[in-house]
Order: structure tokens, then C-alpha cells, then sequence
């Protein structure tokens, strides 16, 4: 490959991260058009830290004979003790340790080497292993994305050529460039559904950031909190007690997000959500689905902290349904993108009132008026009660005693 084929390689890649590929994509793409030029990739690897609640790094994995293209591996915080020992024994960590940016070995000569993965790609028959760093910033780094990782593997007789060598180490630089630009695309969008929710997350992506920017919908609210959290923590604890918030919420926004709703907002124990299906009737079918999803995550939850010894708890819910302003509310320092209005309010009101019945749910008669007749032939009328902060009584329904 020539000097003007591999310039024409680097505007290539930058078009590609102009153009806003994927990683995988990016990766596929780029090995098959090196392999065009001459360059027999035999397997690929990219790795890189991300800033994510649930995921280390993520890995980009392709090899010639695998038609579907580059597989993703995320690397899970939870599995923090094993991706340690896969980090400290790999190549990658030789490198950094002995500030490296690039290494080669040949693996044509048979000999044992010092690290798994080399030892692997020898007995498949690869010849040659070319590995790169590069830096992804200097002093303006976010979280741990530091650098980008990659690994090149060859069954070309002999290895790679010295060309070869050259036009990997020119072009690797721009692909490092265009997948940090995925990357960090990809970082913010999951940061803002993570913070946000996945709705409002999507809103202010496509740019709903003004200020007092707002749209009136009517939607199903969802309020729940834990039953007896402040007594609970008075006495564990504070490691125990956000632990125990954490089993809960989990509970709670899996339950939501599987039923399709979006959680807006975690305020101490409690959690406000909406479901936002243009059919009101089928937002409020939802919100009971994920009632009853919760009522069996709970339930779950609550074995598994029994025979730990953990304190237990239930989760109290209110569904009301209602006019709101939903969008960006506060000041240009600091903004909250929620839903306000006095629906709001009283769906809170009716979680504090299920509290005081000892009733695990309770739903608004305009709630009730949704559901289809069998849905509200398994509710009781409980009458009409006055919520703190609302003029007229609300007549509540829960659900009927087994």
C-alpha cells in the first residue's frame, strides 16, 4: 500500500466518524478495507474503558471467517474481580506498565509466550501479533476513557510485512479518533437516559433545552415509595441503607421499564414516572403491568434479603392520570427536565394515602375510567378521600382482597 493509499485510508475514517457509524461498524469496515488493499488481517480486537453505571469497557471483535461482522462485548462492573485479572494479565497492561505504544511478536517460531491470548492465536496458526495503544486525551479525559487498545493478527507467511506495519500505524491513529467520537456520543446518551430517563433523555438529545420549554400532555403518573424508610433509616446502617435503596429502586425501575413507562425522577425512597402511550388506555393498562411486575420483583427481593438477615420492606404505589407541563423547568445554571401541574401533586398525595390504608397500590377514579371493564372489575371502591393540598376529595380504588 502506497503513501497516497493510505492518506486516502485516513480521510476515509474521518468521514466514517463524520458520518457517525457505530464502533462495531467502524471496526468491520475498516478491516475489510485494509484487507482490499493488501493486508491480510486474520483476527481484530478494540478495546476502550467507558463511563457507564453497569459497564467497565466494551470490546470490538472481528475475524475474517465471521460473516455476521464485529462482535460487542460489554465488560460489567459487576464482574469488576474477573475483567482485573483479564486486564493484569494481558498485553495491554505489559504495555502501560512499561510505557509501550506499540508491540510485536512473531508467532511463526513456535515458542511458548507469556501471555494466554498469544499462546491461543499461535496454535490457530496466526504467524504474526502486532498490538497498538493510543492516548484518547490529555489532562481533559472523561471517566476512564484514556485510551484506545487494539490488537492485530495475521496468518500471512512470514507476518506482517514492514508496509503493512507502516500503514496500520498511520491509519490506526484516525480509526482511534472516529471511535472516540462514537464513543463519547454514545457515553452522553446513555449518561442522560441513566439521569434522565429514557424519554427525556431523547428529548434533550434532539435539542429540547430551552428553558421554560415545555409541552402539555396528558399521561399516566406513577408515584411510589417504601413503606416505613424513615424508621428504617434511623436504625441501619448508611452503607446498609443504600444498599437497600438500591435493591428496591432496581425493583422499581425495572418493573417500570419493562411495562414501557419512564422513570423521571429518584427522590430519596420515592420514584416518579409517566406512561406516555399516545392510547391513554393503553398507558394505564401498563402502569398496572408494572405493578404487578413489581409486586413479584418485590417479592423476590424480599426472600433473598430474609435469608442474608437483611431488613424488608414493600414498595407503596399511586396511579393517577392526568394534564401535565412536561419538559425543562429552573434556571439556565441548573435545569430539571420533569413534569409539574397539579396531577402531579395528587399523585403523590395518593401514595401518602395508601400508606396510611396499608394498601400496596391505589388508583384515581379517572385512572379506573381507563381500564377495560374486566381490568376495573378487580378493584374495590374505597370512597373518597382529602389529600393534603388538593381542593376537592378524590374518590380512590385498590385492588380487591383475595
Amino acid at each position: 500500500m502506497d503513501q497516497q493509499e493510505i492518506g486516502e485510508v485516513v480521510d476515509w475514517l474521518v468521514q466514517l466518524g463524520l458520518d457517525g457509524l457505530d464502533e462495531a461498524e467502524m471496526v468491520a469496515s475498516f478491516c475489510r478495507k485494509v484487507r482490499s488493499l493488501g493486508i491480510e488481517l486474520e483476527q481484530v480486537a478494540v478495546f476502550l474503558d467507558t463511563l457507564h453505571p453497569a459497564l467497565e469497557a466494551q470490546g470490538y471483535y472481528w475475524d475474517v471467517h465471521d460473516e455476521a461482522g464485529t462482535a460487542r462485548r460489554d465488560f460489567l462492573r459487576l464482574q469488576a474481580a474477573d475483567n482485573l485479572h483479564q486486564w493484569r494479565s494481558s498485553p495491554f497492561h505489559y504495555m502501560l506498565e512499561n510505557a509501550l505504544g506499540e508491540l510485536r511478536v512473531l508467532l511463526s517460531d513456535g515458542e511458548e509466550q507469556p501471555f494466554d491470548i498469544l499462546n491461543d492465536l499461535r496454535l490457530a496458526g496466526h504467524s504474526d501479533y502486532f498490538v497498538q495503544v493510543h492516548r484518547l486525551g490529555n489532562g481533559n479525559i472523561i471517566g476512564d476513557v484514556d485510551n484506545l487498545f487494539s490488537r492485530w493478527s495475521t496468518k500471512r507467511t512470514g507476518g506482517f510485512s514492514e508496509a503493512d506495519l507502516d500503514c496500520l500505524r498511520r491509519t490506526v491513529p484516525a480509526l482511534a479518533l472516529a471511535i472516540k467520537s462514537a464513543a463519547l456520543r454514545r457515553i452522553a446518551g446513555s449518561l442522560a437516559e441513566v439521569y434522565l430517563g429514557r424519554d427525556a433523555a431523547n428529548r434533550v438529545l434532539r435539542g429540547r433545552i430551552e428553558r421554560g420549554k415545555v409541552d402539555s400532555i396528558q399521561t399516566v403518573l406513577w408515584f411510589s415509595d417504601m413503606r416505613n424508610y424513615t424508621s428504617l433509616s434511623e436504625k441501619l446502617h448508611g452503607s446498609d441503607l443504600i444498599a437497600m435503596l438500591g435493591g428496591y429502586a432496581e425493583a422499581i425501575i425495572s418493573a417500570v421499564h419493562s411495562a414501557g413507562g419512564d422513570v423521571l425522577k429518584l427522590i430519596g425512597d420515592g420514584t416518579l414516572a409517566i406512561f406516555n402511550d399516545t392510547d391513554p388506555q393503553q398507558a394505564a393498562s401498563a402502569s398496572l403491568n408494572a405493578w404487578r411486575d413489581l409486586a413479584q420483583r418485590v417479592e423476590t427481593l424480599n426472600l433473598e434479603r430474609q435469608e442474608k438477615g437483611l431488613a424488608t420492606t414493600t414498595v407503596h404505589v399511586g396511579l393517577h392520570v392526568g394534564e401535565v407541563f412536561y419538559g425543562n423547568i429552573g434556571s439556565d445554571e441548573r435545569l430539571d427536565f420533569t413534569v409539574i401541574g397539579p396531577a402531579v401533586n395528587e399523585a403523590s398525595r395518593i401514595v401518602a394515602t395508601s400508606r396510611k390504608l396499608n394498601r400496596p397500590l391505589l388508583i384515581s377514579q379517572e385512572l379506573l375510567e381507563l381500564l377495560t371493564a374486566m381490568e376495573a372489575a378487580t378493584f374495590e371502591d374505597l370512597g373518597s378521600f382529602r389529600l393534603r393540598g388538593v381542593q376537592r376529595k378524590k374518590r380512590l380504588h385498590a385492588p380487591r382482597h383475595p
